[in-house]
């Protein structure tokens, strides 16, 4: 098969992300064009990755004959822009998260490529990290049981680019940079048809002299009643942590995916270079990264994008999900002001109602088992509630 040619827009952090990823990853999909404002950092991007091309232009980006893909990393305010030309042009589109500032703007999105009939992926690496792929279809073959509750946290120490941190062109702070991870992980191990309902969120700014918030805690309730919660913050000190914990009826998952991952090296003399990204030092106790495209999910993540392009199909992450996130954040912004649950708002929900999680017990003597342990000597413990008055009982057997 051919390789894919493509049109990168932007040069930041994330543009070098995913053409380091791009150049080795299938091999054949190749960045033939790079869009910059800057005709300086466009040059300078094209030389670091032998890139043949760069242009100051979105609409001749996307609508250049050679290019048949294009991969948007730019700051959240152009998105629509950049999608609108790419789908106009007739590209296959892949965007960054989040997928747009607001829902309304990303429903908007998703009508200009539902109109013009072309493919869009959503670029949220997390979910494709070889861990986080691994749990959850151990979640999808009934590993946990019903899953009942998801939690996931990503902090560092704030972001890299200035418009990050304009609230007016991120639209928002450490909720939309960060909660938009978090928000499509707990979707992930909840199930994609679990409609998120509403939403209890806390954001405050308390060390940056910004207008967007650089902290947040919220509670997503699911249909099924299962419960996400992220943490997110843009003032955690000593790199970027991103765990996720998954609990269900039968078990449970802990993920730890770049602090204390088996990696650890102190240097009194410094390393000379990189560590890992957010890493604030290069002394100390260090906490390296072994492969940061492989352990941030960007490989598996652009492999499954040009494979569903070549066959025909949905990728795991699509434009509806960004959609879906947005409209979870919506209800974040919404609840932290009223300091009340606020309903997650969302057009055309694909997917029948979900069941609540089921509750099924074993009983003893008729009487439904509340919880059996084991005790130290053997014998094992019942709590249970009486059929007959309701109590609630103990007994212990051999």
């Amino acid at each position: 098969m051919t390789g894919h040619r493509i049109a990168m827009l932007g040069t930041g952090l994330i543009g070098d992300f995913y053409t380091m990823t791009l150049h080795r990853g299938r091999g054949r999909d190749r960045v033939e064009l790079v869009y910059s404002r800057s005709v300086e950092r466009g040059e300078a991007f094209r030389e670091r990755w032998g890139i043949p091309r760069s242009t100051t232009s979105i609409q001749e980006a996307c609508a250049d004959p050679d290019i048949d893909t294009v991969v948007i990393g730019l700051p959240n305010h152009l998105h629509e822009e950049a999608i609108r030309a790419a789908a106009e042009a007739g590209k296959n589109i892949l965007c960054t998260k989040p997928l747009a500032r607001t829902a309304e703007e990303a429903k908007r999105i998703l009508d200009i490529v539902a109109e013009h009939g072309v493919f869009a992926g959503y670029l949220e690496d997390l979910v494709y990290t070889p861990k986080s792929l691994v749990a959850q279809q151990a979640v999808a073959d009934g590993a946990l049981g019903d899953i009942l509750w998801v939690r996931s946290r990503e902090t560092h120490p704030g972001p890299h680019s200035a418009w990050f941190w304009d609230e007016g062109k991120a639209g928002g702070g450490a909720i939309v940079d960060l909660g938009c991870h978090t928000i499509e992980i707990t979707r992930s191990f909840v199930g994609k048809d679990n409609r998120p309902v509403e939403v209890f969120c806390w954001k405050d700014t308390l060390v940056h002299p910004i207008t967007a918030e650089d902290h947040a805690i919220a509670l997503i309730r699911y249909e099924s009643g299962a419960v996400g919660q992220f943490e997110v913050s843009w003032a955690f000190r000593g790199g970027m942590d991103l765990r996720d914990e998954v609990a269900g009826t039968e078990g449970t998952i802990w993920l730890n995916h770049f602090l204390r991952t088996g990696f650890e090296m102190f240097t009194t003399g410094g390393t000379g270079g990189y560590v890992a990204e957010k890493a604030e030092s290069t002394s100390g106790w260090l906490f390296p990264v072994g492969d940061e495209v492989a352990d941030l999910g960007y490989v598996e993540m652009f492999t499954d994008m040009f494979d569903a392009i070549d066959e025909g199909r949905e990728p795991r992450e699509t434009f509806y999900d960004g959609y879906v996130v947005n409209a979870v954040i919506d209800a974040c912004f919404a609840s932290s002001e009223s300091g009340r649950w606020e309903p997650v708002t969302l057009e055309d929900w694909p997917h029948p109602p979900k069941p609540r999680v089921a509750r099924t017990s074993e009983t003893w003597e008729g009487h439904p088992v509340i919880k059996t342990e084991l005790l130290p000597d053997g014998r094992r413990k019942l709590m249970y509630q009486d059929a007959n008055t309701g109590e609630v009982k103990e007994v212990v057997t051999a």
